[in-house]
């Protein structure tokens, strides 16, 4: 079966799919995408995708008619004709062609090609990304499709054998992974930083945020630095695809004894339940 995306108005085959070479978001970056995961035929807290990127396109100006009614509906279109349960899904909307302000819409889906078991069971490797995060930067906090510079970062990282890299600001506070949100744990105490560094408001720090809050985990948004990390007893990093990745090595520096610490472990329980939940068409 030819593979399906759904191109601003209809479904095509991946084939016939073509985007003007005038698109503002091949010209210039100017565009947003959401990276979203299907459990069983269910897209996981679809509705705060899609009000992420439509808060997003009106705080960057980017011309957009479709509500959120119509990317809900094109979302599952694409899952359903693919045919596909447990899937990877991206929405892109850029700018549109130069000579009109009509976005662009693409959404893909293809089949979910989990990360490794033994990443869950073991931890992993993260690097500390030697690239500032500007704070000045107009885009910061926003999931553009100037992506150029995580992609950089995240190959160097993957060249040092690790799963992801540690972003700073420029004047030097705790920021994010490339693709993912960090958390740290001391004396059973969770720490992220705060939205306002500025940093992406992940879709799966949120669930964290909210299991943690229900199971009476104790969570702080604040400034942190990289005392705060290599200081933590425990550091996670979180994104839907991923869920919840435990951290055991930042650079040189061991985390957690070299392995999983509990609270990450409860907190990957609770996350799944949470995911179960969500998911079940019942």
């Amino acid at each position: 079966m030819s593979e399906k995306v759904f191109l601003n108005d209809k479904l095509l085959d991946t084939k016939n799919a073509q985007i003007p070479a005038g698109d503002g978001g091949f010209l210039y970056g100017a565009g947003l995408f959401e990276t979203m995961r299907a459990y069983g035929g269910v897209v996981f807290r679809l509705d705060d995708h899609l009000d992420r990127l439509l808060t997003s396109a009106k705080a960057l100006s980017i011309e957009n008619d479709y509500n959120k009614e119509y990317l809900r509906d094109a979302v599952n279109e694409v899952l359903e004709a693919n045919k596909l349960t447990d899937a990877r899904l991206r929405l892109t909307l850029s700018a549109g062609a130069i000579s009109h302000s009509k976005a662009t819409l693409l959404i893909t889906a293809t089949n979910l090609q989990p990360y490794p078991a033994e990443y869950y069971q073991k931890g992993v490797l993260v690097v500390l990304c030697r690239f500032r995060q500007n704070i000045t930067d107009p885009t910061c906090g926003h999931k553009t499709t100037s992506y150029l510079p995580r992609m950089l970062a995240l190959k160097q990282a993957h060249e040092k054998k690790a799963a992801e890299a540690v972003w700073f600001t420029t004047d030097g506070r705790l920021a994010e992974g490339c693709i993912s949100n960090v958390f740290l744990v001391k004396d059973s105490r969770l720490f992220t930083p705060t939205t306002n560094t500025p940093v992406l408001p992940g879709i799966a720090r949120k669930t964290v945020c909210e299991m943690a809050a229900v199971n009476k985990i104790e969570l702080t948004e604040k400034d942190l630095t990289i005392d705060d990390l290599l200081g933590a007893d425990e550091v996670f990093i979180t994104n839907v695809i991923m869920q919840v990745m435990p951290i055991v090595g930042i650079e040189k520096h061991t985390v957690s004894e070299g392995k999983p610490g509990t609270v990450t472990k409860k907190i990957a329980e609770f996350y799944d339940q949470f995911v179960k939940q969500s998911c079940d068409k019942k």
